[in-house]
Formats: structure tokens, sequence, C-alpha cells
């Protein structure tokens, strides 16, 4: 279990010193094979508890403890009360690493909190925003937005969806023999050749293209925009919805602002055997005059606070803050407003975004209809459960399979 704690370390300290993203810290670090399904099940585990993890080291001690030592408390007090370890087990191999770290120093405070932790109850804070924020680990901020939004009485509901499903698009062969003959538990989506799978696991058929992972709510977004000759993907990467979208349109040119981000969408679009895709390196925010008038489809699939896909990225709860969301909505706004130009007449321009937060979906499309003139809100009916908002569609993780994203279709009408 040493080993165990050792690779769990080696990855966490990458997302808590140096702010590398999860899936990045993953793929970097030489995880021993037998360990690492749990090992990244509990570095998920460790980021999406996190505030939960503080608050119990919070009411444990009166110090604050070195990060080195604090990111071993939170791996031996999550695999207590979150994987049903044998707590003599956690604390002995905890105390082991700690001193195999060169902290001995410190290996008798890991003892004494971890004992403690298990010996007490902790209760959650009184107050109703801050119980929620510790019990399900999302920032205050985000808990305050999401209790605006939806009202106290969803918000916990919200707060407390998980998302533990596999959506698996299908091209070119018949998805449910597919998974019948490799004996894949699946159930069928809205959405052709598209399941949800359990226990999952990709090989070499993804390689080649005959399948890919797509989330349910990107699949839906994709089966509500409208086909048509030539669609323009604003913020494309890595590029999911550029490719399934290539089979609706001629052609589709994807921009990304940043080329290792606009080579992830050459990768996808080569992998899944997509030849109709033309992918620029371009800032987006900034007008692009060859490209006005061009269109028959403009898709604004914004940059955003990524607080509807938390269940699969964890981090983001750990990475954000309040400041961030009007910085974005600067970004949204500019990215809605030069989009607007390069759509024809009675083409459509469709803007998304992986939020939960109003203040970056209908609130900002509010501003961008108030700014110009010449394009009316289309009302769109989704697949799969949802909110609507003024014929918006609002996608929930309480609804929607565990996740949040929005979704708007607005017509060029002069």
């Amino acid at each position: 279990m040493v080993v165990y704690f050792y690779d769990c370390y080696q990855i966490l300290k990458k997302v808590y010193s140096e702010k590398t993203f999860l899936k990045q810290a993953i793929s970097s670090t030489s995880i021993q094979p037998s360990n690492r399904a749990l090992v990244v099940k509990t570095c998920y585990g460790v980021l999406d508890k996190d505030i939960e993890l503080n608050y119990y080291l919070s009411k444990l001690s009166d110090k604050q403890p070195k990060l080195p030592v604090k990111i071993i408390l939170k791996i031996a007090i999550y695999c207590i009360k979150y994987l049903g370890k044998h707590d003599y087990a956690v604390i002995d191999n905890a105390v082991k690493f700690t001193k195999k770290l060169g902290k001995q120093g410190a290996s008798g405070y890991v003892n004494a909190i971890l004992r403690k932790f298990v010996s007490e109850n902790i209760p959650f804070p009184n107050d109703y925003t801050d119980m929620l924020s510790v019990k399900y680990s999302y920032p205050a901020f985000a808990v305050e937005n999401i209790i605006r939004n939806y009202g106290k009485d969803r918000a916990e509901s919200i707060l407390s969806s998980e998302n533990k499903l596999t959506c698996v698009r299908f091209t070119s062969l018949n998805g449910q023999e597919y998974l019948q003959n490799n004996n894949i538990e699946f159930d069928n989506t809205p959405f052709s050749n598209v399941f949800i799978c359990k226990n999952f696991v990709r090989n070499g058929d993804y390689d080649k293209g005959l399948y890919t992972f797509q989330s349910i709510c990107s699949v839906n977004i994709c089966d509500m925009i409208d086909g048509g000759e030539n669609l323009l993907d604003c913020c494309a990467a890595p590029g999911g919805k550029s490719v399934n979208l290539s089979s609706k349109f001629k052609n589709v040119v994807a921009c990304e602002l940043y080329k290792h981000r606009a080579d992830l969408i050459c990768d996808y679009a080569t992998r899944m055997h997509v030849s109709n895709i033309t992918v620029n390196n371009l800032d987006m925010t900034v007008l692009q005059k060859s490209f006005v008038n061009s269109f028959d489809a403009v898709l604004v699939d914004a940059p955003c606070s990524g607080f509807g896909v938390v269940n699969d990225n964890p981090d983001i709860k750990l990475n954000r803050e309040e400041k961030d969301i009007s910085e974005l909505n600067k970004v949204q706004l500019q990215l809605l407003r030069n989009a607007s130009f390069y759509v024809k007449l009675n083409g459509y321009l469709y803007y998304s975004t992986c939020s939960l937060f109003y203040k970056e979906n209908i609130d900002v499309l509010r501003q961008f209809m108030s700014d110009i003139n010449n394009f009316e809100i289309i009302s769109v009916r989704s697949k799969i459960p949802c909110d609507y908002i003024d014929g918006t569609v609002q996608m929930t993780p309480d609804k929607s399979f565990g996740q949040g994203f929005y979704f708007a279709k607005l017509k060029r009408i002069k």
C-alpha cells in the first residue's frame, strides 16, 4: 500500500503544487500497473472531495500542515471514508509513507490526525450554503450561483448528482451488435448509434475509429444543430462536435486559439476518418474578415467555467474562482459578436457552454440580443430532459445524465 500512496502522491502533487490538469498529471506519471485503477479512482476522488477534506483538516488540527503532509492526509482520509479501507491499515501505511518521503518529524502528527479523524464525528457547518459547499465540495461562490439560478430546493439535487456513465458513439458499424457481441451492458439513447455503456473498456477499435467517446449532452447539442453546406466551429478543440457534425455539413472549418489544441482536432478527425474538416489556428476573439457572410451555420462552443462537467473534471472546482466568471463573460460575448458577422442571411448562430451558471448562459445571450437587431432566438427541443429558458436549453446534472450544458439557436433575419 505504500507504493499506492506514492503513486497517488506523485499525481496529486503535480495538481496541487504545479497546477497541472489531473488528466495530464495521470498520463505523465509512471503508475504501478496493478495499482492503476485504484490510484486513478483515488486521485479523482481526492480532488472531487477537496473542500470537504480541507474542512476536516481544519477541524482536526490547529495548524495548517505543509503541502506534502496535507496531500498524505487527504489520501488517507479519502481511503477511510470513501473507499472503505481498514483505518488501521491506512494509518499505518500513511505513517510509513511519510517517513519514506523524508518527513520523519511529521509522522507522529500524521498518526495523531488520522486517529483523531476515525474517532470523532465531525458535523458539517450549520449555514446552509457552507453546508452544501462542504458536503458536495463545491466552492461557495458556485453554490451561491446554483441556489440563485435554480432555488434552494433544487440546488442540492444538482450538487449531489454524479456522472458514472460512459457514452459511446459508433460511426461505421452497428453499435448495438458490437456491444452485444462483446458482452457489454448498455442502454439505448434517443440518438442513432449512441449508447450509455457499463464497464466499457477502450480497445484497439477506438484507434481504428470504429467508435468514439462523446458525452450525451454534447451529442444532444450536435443533434439540435441543423445541417447545411458550410459550418464554422469557432472554439473546436478537442474536436468532438466538429467530427460529429461533419456528417451534417459538406465542409467544416474548425478553429482553435492554441496550436497544441488545434492539433487535437486534426488527430481526432484523422482517427475517425473524417476528411471534410479544415483546422485553423486562430484567435476568434479577433474579427476574421475572410469569414464574414461565409457560413450557413456558426457554432460558438465558448470557453466557460466548466461547472457543468466537474463530475468528469474535478480539478475545475479546485482552480476556478468567482472573478473568472466576469472575465469569461467578456470572451463569450466577444466571440458571439464576431461570430454574428460570419453567418449568412437566414443562416444560424449556435451558442453553447458546459456551464450551469446563468451568468455564462442565458445572461450572455440576453446581453448579445440587446446589442444586435438582426438575429432572433429560435426555440429548440431537446431529446434528453432539461430546463427551457426563453426557448433555449439548459441541461443540468440532476436531469441530464450528470452533466450541465447550455444551448441556444439564433437565426439571422436581416
